[in-house]
Parts: structure tokens; sequence; C-alpha cells
């Protein structure tokens, strides 16, 4: 008879599962099928971390850089980041749940034939031609030309598409998506390969988090909200599965979670909030057994790990945190630790000084101009 599944089995298979051989970088994102973006650098975007550690030789900013050549598209999934291009057919066309009435349908349409003529388009030259349209609040306060969140809902409605970013700014480019097949059939289909996306990036998921998860799909997907639920309904039948300390768990159909391959390597990795081993804050609690938080919107005097502190992953042991800053051009190292103080290990100092090492040169990417090569 086949032993118990266990948290710790669970625990190992998430991080080799993830944390896999660094690939090149069309290769990586395509196995992760979504890369999360988020603009904060502190001292890295979130999307350059999550890739620092898959990606063989990877430069902060490359994926910036390459990615008018790699068969990407920014766009909504269960947050906001970066998808293979053939996932738009699973996105697209979306049907809002709040259409635009028709003052705002006639602005966008204004919009898009500026778009069209220009080829494409900088948001700030858009906001000098249309500032008739006033302005209005910013997301994180503050506020902007009303255009500029226009181009951003154009976006989302499948009107344009990011065709790159110029020093983070995103360019947009007119863009139409392909009617779809609209049958049940079809349309179940693209909420499994939706769900399966999630669960390939995620697993293994508790079942409330692979819930939660699909209720995210609204942002990227909200037109098969009822089909995307029937997935979750019928995820025992489509997924791998056990229950493990009275928590269903999920995974893949033909992976196997308890099998002795999945053996981490003795490396230190400092990884984003975002990064897929951290982000499901309920899994990463059941996991190790503490609880990170994502500190960045705490005021400061509330604060317990600090404002962009990373997870410090040492093997497959969770032993803190780091929140790391440039000075002078000098990589400075702050770390937290959930015993109190560092291990003594030495093998613990050799990999911490390398990951360390790997993270200055990572960071070396950020000197580089947006359209500078770099031998690959």
């Amino acid at each position: 008879m086949a032993a118990a599944l266990t948290l710790d089995a669970l625990r190992r298979y998430a991080i080799a599962r993830s944390l896999f051989k660094p690939q090149t970088l069309p290769a990586a994102v395509r196995r992760l099928g979504f890369v999360q973006a988020d603009p904060m650098r502190a001292p890295a975007r979130a999307q350059d971390l999550i890739l620092h550690h898959r990606v063989r030789d990877y430069r902060a900013g490359d994926l910036e850089r390459r990615y008018e050549r790699l068969g990407l598209e920014e766009d909504a999934f269960v947050n906001y980041g970066f998808v293979p291009r053939d996932m738009l057919a699973l996105l697209h066309p979306r049907t809002l749940r709040q259409p635009w009435d028709a003052a705002t349908t006639r602005r966008a349409q204004e919009v898009l034939a500026f778009v069209r003529e220009r080829g494409i388009a900088h948001p700030r030259d858009v906001g000098e031609a249309f500032a008739h349209h006033g302005r209005v609040a910013g997301y994180w306060g503050g506020d902007l030309n009303a255009s500029t969140r226009l181009l951003d809902h154009m976006h989302h409605h499948g009107w344009l598409r990011v065709r790159r970013r110029e020093a983070g700014t995103r360019l947009y480019e007119a863009m139409a998506h392909a009617a779809q097949d609209d049958s049940p059939a079809a349309r179940q289909a693209r909420a499994e390969a939706l769900v399966d996306t999630i669960v390939n990036l995620y697993a293994p998921l508790p079942a409330p988090s692979l819930g939660y998860l699909v209720t995210l799909l609204r942002y990227g997907a909200p037109h098969l909200a009822a089909e995307t639920r029937a997935v979750v309904k019928a995820a025992r039948t489509r997924y791998g599965h056990a229950v493990v300390d009275g928590t269903a768990w999920f995974w893949p159909a033909d992976e196997n979670p308890a099998s002795r391959r999945h053996q981490p390597d003795e490396a230190v990795r400092l990884l984003a909030p975002f990064d897929p081993v951290v982000w499901d804050r309920r899994r990463f609690e059941m996991l190790w057994g503490w609880a990170y938080r994502f500190e960045a919107y705490v005021p400061a005097p509330r604060r317990t790990m600090g404002h962009y502190a990373l997870p410090l992953l040492w093997g497959e042991q969770m032993l803190g945190w780091a929140n790391l800053r440039l000075e002078r051009g000098r990589l400075v190292y702050a770390p937290g630790f959930i015993a109190g103080k560092a291990p003594r290990d030495a093998a613990f100092k050799r990999a911490l000084d390398e990951a360390l090492a790997r993270f200055e040169t990572f960071l070396s990417g950020y000197g580089r101009a947006a359209g500078e090569p770099r031998e690959q």
C-alpha cells in the first residue's frame, strides 16, 4: 500500500516543480503560463524577480527588452502580467460585466482612430491630443489624464495591445481579436484550459485556494465565469487530488507529488512576494507554518518584516525574509529570521553568498538601455 501523502511531501513537490532548472526566457514563460507583473521596483520588479530563478543568465529588465521578439502579450489573467500569445484566444473577445456608456464608447473610438493613425501610441501623446477629456483619480492616489485611464480600459476590452514598453511605460497599437466558437462545448474547453493554467502554475493547491483563484478569473475571463466554476466543481475528476490533514489538495493529473525525484537543491533563493511559490499565502502558511505578509502598503510603524521583504528559502526551509536595496551601486542585505538568528551552518553561508552575488549580477540589467543587446 502506498504511504499517505504528507505536508512534507507537498512542500518538496511545490518547490521542485516551480523552481525548475533554469531555461531560456521563452521556454520559462511558456512553462509557467503566466508571469505576474508589478511596477514596484524594490529593488527589482516582480516579473524580473520571478524570472531570475527560472531563466539562465537572466538580467533585470530582459523581459521588457526582449518582449517584442518573444511572442508574449501583456494582459489580464488572475492578475495582470505576461502570457504566451496563444493564450489570448482563451481570454478574448472579453465581454465585461459593466459595458461602456455611449459617451465613453465615443471617446474610445476617437482614441482608437488616433492610435491607428499613429501605428504606435505613447500615453503622453494621447494625453496631449485628448487633454479635453480631463483628469480622473489615479488607482494609487493622485490623478491622471482621463485618456491614460481610457487606454488601460481599451487594452482590457481588447481594442489595444501593448506593443512594447519604454522606461516602463506601455506603448499601444490597435488590436482586433478574432471571434471565437461560442458553443457550450467550446466555452467549456476554454474554461478548462484556463483553470488548467492556474493549476499548472500554483500546484499543489488547497481546495479553498483553487476556488479563490478561479474567482479571480473574473478579471481575465469574466465571460466564462459559469464555465470556470463548473471546472472547479468537477476538479476531483480532472486533477490529481488527495486529502492531507483534513484539506483537499489538487495538482495536474499526470504528476505524482509523492515522487522521490522532488528533492529541492541546497541553494538560497530570495523570492518575490508574487512568486508562484509564495503567492498563495494560505498555502504558504500551511506548508511552512508561518504567515508571510506583503507590507509595502502597510504604514511603516506597523511593518514587522519591511517594505518589500523577500521570503528567504534555503533548500526546502523557509528561514525568514530579507530586504534588499542598492546603495551607491552596492547591494545591502537586511535579513530577518523566524528563529531569531541565521543558521550557523557553513553551507548556508556559502549558499547565501552565492545567492547575493547572483542577485547583484541580476540587478546590473537595470543599467542597460531598453534596446541594448546582450549575449544570450
